[in-house]
C-alpha cells in the first residue's frame, strides 16, 4: 500500500507542475491570437493534450488527496465508521468496476491508435494522438491502484477499529 500511495503521490506531484506549463501557453495562446492575428492548431491541440494529461494522470492523486469532488449532504454528518464503510463499499461497488470498464474498453480504442501511429486529423496538428488515448488507460489504472489501497484502508481501519 504504501508503494502505491507513493507513485501516486510522486505521479501527482510531477504533473501539477503540467499546469504551469498549460498557463503558460495558453496565455502565449491568447496573446498571440488576439494580438497578432496568429495562432496554430498544435498550439490548440497542445493545450487539449496537457489538460487531460493533467486530469487523467492527477485524478489518483486528488483521490488519495481527498480534493475531489464529494456530494456532502448526508456524508459529513457520518461517523468515522460510517464514513469508512460508504467508502469501502463506493470504492468497491462504483469506483473498481468503472476502472475496470474503462481500462478494458480504452485498451483496445488506444492499441488501434498506437498499431496506426494516429496523428491529429488537421492540418499542422500534433502528429502523436495515439500517446493521448494511451494516457487514457495509464490514468484509469493509477485511478484502480490508488482504490485497491483505499480497500487496503478501510478494511484495515473497519478490523482494527481505527478511525481518524
Amino acid at each position: 500500500m504504501k508503494h502505491i500511495n507513493l507513485i501516486i503521490e510522486k505521479i501527482g506531484n510531477a504533473v501539477s507542475w503540467l499546469n504551469v506549463a498549460l498557463i503558460v501557453l495558453i496565455c502565449f495562446d491568447v496573446l498571440f491570437r488576439y494580438f497578432f492575428s496568429f495562432s496554430k492548431n498544435w498550439i490548440l491541440e497542445l493545450e487539449w493534450h496537457m489538460f487531460a494529461i493533467v486530469f487523467l494522470l492527477g485524478s489518483a492523486y486528488a483521490l488519495q488527496e481527498d480534493k475531489h469532488v464529494r456530494v456532502d449532504v448526508f456524508y459529513q454528518n457520518f461517523s468515522e465508521k460510517t464514513k469508512t464503510i460508504v467508502n469501502l463499499l463506493g470504492t468497491v461497488i462504483f469506483l473498481i468496476p468503472w476502472c475496470y470498464l474503462v481500462i478494458t474498453t480504452s485498451y483496445k480504442f488506444a492499441n488501434n491508435s498506437w498499431y496506426i501511429r494516429e496523428g491529429s486529423n488537421q492540418p499542422g496538428g500534433l502528429p502523436a494522438r495515439y500517446v493521448i488515448k494511451g494516457m487514457i488507460v495509464v490514468g484509469f489504472i493509477l485511478l484502480a491502484l490508488q482504490a485497491l489501497s483505499f480497500i487496503i484502508k478501510y478494511t484495515n481501519q473497519l478490523i482494527r477499529n481505527e478511525w481518524k
